[in-house]
């Protein structure tokens, strides 16, 4: 039999979408079909409830197309859309219940911006690095939905595996740090197509269907801003402390005033300030150039009553380790980046004992 459009869109019609009322060609959910000689390449838009339904579909759509005889490739892309409004709405978790659902971790670190851009996702990784590195068991959960990074940041080894239970394993990175982001659930160039509840439901099981274990502590990389994620993490986790990151830059600085106001209406205690990007030493003469101004960092900290727990130079080791997985902290000890985010480790930890 030949390989055609006709007889995959057979065997994707004895598929359920998700929801189980229709089958995926019947729900609309194929947006894109291409067939080459025995490689199908597939690009489907499903409403997801979950973030386990996108590798669950994913794995059942590979194996039935697998199983045709005239396939002997199979490439399957998901774009994630949020439920339509008649999906049943996700009640909103009482307060107080997430903290039940990870009884092994210690402290819950969350790490915040006021605005994109400012090394956020970069101060989170390297934070969780410097932390194992002084000693305690450390995880790292990417809840910026929208642009995760981590899976890519942290350099883990392998995938997140699930259980017969619908419990997730983290993956590992080196220095027993367990990694987990939305980003490996999902195509790194489909966009995620959620509202506040999808967000929401996502984010409690993170923590609530996942497999911790013991942690020292949960390091939370929060996306920009102060939206959704950051209102309802603050609302159902107990935090140790939040730490904000900003540059220099008097745009950024307002914007971090805006995040410690948000967190000081939640009631969160803010650890303090990081000053990302703080300066660009040139490698051949030793010269020191503030590129994004000096000193901002400091006198945020000054004027808001918080300790400023440290300022990290502008580094290319920074950038490439963060592309490569290879994060300074590990990769370059000595440096100077690298011994700034230990001493903002060991801030962190003296002030969440």
């Amino acid at each position: 039999m030949t390989l055609t459009n006709q007889t995959v869109l057979e065997t994707l019609n004895e598929i359920e979408a998700p929801g189980g009322k229709q089958s995926l060609v019947q729900a609309g959910t194929i947006r894109d079909l291409e067939i080459d000689g025995s490689s199908v390449r597939l690009v489907l838009a499903v409403q997801v409830f979950q973030p386990s339904d996108v590798e669950t579909l994913r794995t059942r759509v590979e194996t039935a197309l697998q199983a045709m005889d005239e396939v002997a490739e199979v490439v399957v892309r998901i774009q994630p859309m949020m439920p339509m409004a008649s999906a049943p709405r996700q009640p909103e978790p009482e307060p107080a219940t997430w903290a039940d659902k990870i009884p092994g971790v210690k402290r819950v670190v969350a790490v915040a911006s006021g605005k994109g851009g400012v090394g956020k996702s970069t101060v989170s990784a390297n934070l969780a690095h410097a932390l194992a590195k002084t000693g305690f068991t450390v995880g790292l959960l990417d809840a910026d939905i929208y642009g995760p990074s981590q899976q890519l940041m942290m350099g883990a080894t392998g995938d997140p595996m699930g259980d017969e239970d619908g419990k997730i394993f983290p993956a590992s990175a080196p220095g027993g740090v367990k990694v987990l982001s939305f980003g490996f659930f999902v195509d790194a160039d489909q966009p995620v197509i959620w509202r506040g509840p999808m967000l929401q439901k996502a984010l409690e099981q993170f923590f609530g269907d996942v497999h911790w274990g013991e942690l020292d502590y949960l390091i939370v990389d929060l996306p920009p801003g102060t939206g959704d994620v950051s209102l309802t993490l603050c609302q159902n986790v107990p935090l140790a402390g939040t730490v904000i990151v900003t540059t220099p830059q008097d745009v950024a600085l307002i914007d971090a005033r805006k995040g410690l106001n948000m967190f000081t209406k939640l009631e969160t205690r803010v650890l303090g300030i990081v000053e990302n990007m703080s300066g660009f030493e040139c490698p051949e003469c030793g010269h020191l150039e503030h590129i994004f101004g000096a000193g901002g960092g400091a006198r945020t900290a000054e004027e808001l009553g918080l300790p400023l727990l440290g300022s990290v130079p502008l580094d290319p080791a920074i950038v490439i380790g963060g592309d490569t997985g290879a994060p300074v902290v590990l990769e370059r000890p000595d440096s100077p980046a690298a011994r700034a985010f230990m001493e903002i480790a060991e801030k962190v930890a003296a002030a969440t004992k």
